[in-house]
């Protein structure tokens, strides 16, 4: 059963079964040429609100040792902003720190049905950052219990690995965080990447 946080803007009710904290394992399985990469990992991931009209999200990911008494290896971080996608109006904050001067347009669950797309879904738009000097940004739908996303633009740093596109696929599947992450990166064309199953810990 999803509870929902009393002070949850109606727009993030779509993405509600995402909130809270979820830590689990998943597979590493990139192919490079003719050289196949594989890993096992582990992932902390957090969904969380603070009462503005997106989920704040933040992902760290380690390596499991190859050896029985091995520490494990960090891995990556990421960190960024899912939301409904929608135009911003006056009753939104921004640009930078300027605030509303309007009233919210989606302050119940019958303003937000008016955003669902053609599908049934929501659409979304997700900012995802790297330390590396990658960001993302993703559309795609949420519908149910899914979710799925594809790069709509991806910048780089001077210095940055070369990663050109991905997609991410996410599901609740028996209480269990599941998603899949395909990527072309280092000249490769678009290809399964990595996957995990995570459980809900806090």
């Amino acid at each position: 059963m999803i509870e929902l946080p009393v002070d949850l803007p109606a727009e993030l009710v779509p993405l509600s079964w995402l909130i809270g904290v979820w830590e689990g394992s998943g597979v590493i399985d990139y192919k490079v040429g003719d050289e196949s990469i594989t890993h096992e990992f582990g992932q902390r991931v957090s969904f969380s609100h603070d009462g503005l009209p997106h989920l704040n999200y933040t992902s760290y990911t380690w390596l499991f040792p190859e050896e029985p008494d091995g520490d494990p290896r960090p891995l990556a971080t990421e960190t960024g902003y899912w939301r409904i996608e929608r135009p911003l109006g006056e009753g939104d904050p921004g640009p930078a720190l300027l605030p509303a001067v309007g009233e919210n347009r989606y302050p119940d669950a019958e303003s937000v049905e008016t955003l669902r797309n053609a599908t049934g879904g929501f659409d979304l738009e997700v900012s995802l950052v790297h330390p590396g000097g990658v960001a993302e940004l993703y559309l795609g739908q949420v519908k149910g219990p899914r979710i799925d996303l594809a790069t709509d633009a991806v910048m780089r740093t001077a210095g940055a690995k070369d990663y050109a596109a991905a997609t991410r696929l996410y599901g609740l599947v028996e209480g269990h965080l599941l998603w899949a992450w395909d990527i072309a990166a280092l000249g490769q064309d678009l290809r399964t990447h990595a996957s995990a199953r995570l459980a809900k810990v806090d």
